[in-house]
């Protein structure tokens, strides 16, 4: 996804159009049984030096189209479950519907939402931790599977919200067993999320030609393993285009 949040950073800068297509399965998962020989595109001279790029795509779509079945969705708003908004100052992708839809599956459209992805002075252990600790008041999950299955729903929504990326790292430790303590704050992470469930990562339309990277580090900070958090961010001109934390 950075391929295409970049992609998209530059046609906003540059207000270039977008469109989408679908192109038929059978096409994608086809066998070739026999030799087949391509010559250049026009505008192209050699591999990675090209002439009039939008004649050349032009070209390309509309052989696609008379013997491949694309299909033309029109003007790029929503595809893989993000939509994208377009407005004079650049483009919103987020996951709207998606995260509403992840909200009414647990079950928490009616309850209050967090201002945080975790209470302060959180600790998330494992089970070997406890076992060292003598902790039994933080039992296992019964149902693992209804864990691993709302983690992953998360994954998917940090393509366009950085700002839980840091809690889903850490819960990504616990798959294997996770604790009734991991799933409260699944279920948190949750109910922040129903607090802004449109908020999404901006690419401006002002000038992308400067790539721009930042990290951050907490030494030692993890309580199970203690090793350090590393994060970064990395924006082309004002848009956000990369992020992650990690171990």
């Amino acid at each position: 996804m950075v391929t295409v949040r970049t992609i998209i950073s530059v046609a906003a800068s540059k207000n270039w159009f977008l469109y989408q297509m679908d192109v038929n399965n059978a096409f994608l998962q086809g066998y070739l049984y026999e030799e087949v020989y391509m010559d250049l595109p026009q505008g192209f001279h050699r591999q990675g030096e090209y002439k009039d790029t939008a004649r050349v795509l032009m070209i390309i779509l509309c052989s696609l189209n008379r013997e491949k079945g694309v299909k033309d969705l029109g003007e790029l708003k929503y595809f893989l479950g993000i939509e994208v908004l377009r407005s004079k100052q650049g483009i919103l992708l987020n996951q709207r519907k998606y995260a509403l839809e992840l909200i009414f599956d647990v079950g928490l459209s009616a309850t209050k939402p967090a201002t945080t992805t975790l209470e302060a002075n959180t600790r998330l252990t494992t089970v070997e931790f406890n076992k060292l600790t003598d902790d039994t008041v933080d039992p296992l999950l019964e149902y693992i599977c209804s864990y691993q299955k709302m983690f992953g729903k998360l994954i998917y929504l940090t393509i366009t919200r950085p700002d839980i990326c840091f809690t889903v790292q850490v819960l990504s430790q616990f798959m294997q067993q996770p604790k009734r303590s991991h799933w409260e704050t699944i279920l948190r992470m949750v109910r922040y999320i129903k607090r802004s469930p449109g908020l999404g990562v901006f690419l401006s339309q002002t000038s992308a030609t400067q790539l721009t990277a930042y990290c951050g580090s907490d030494w030692a900070a993890c309580p199970n393993t203690r090793r350090s958090v590393i994060g970064y961010v990395i924006k082309l001109g004002d848009s956000l285009i990369s992020w992650k934390s990690k171990k």
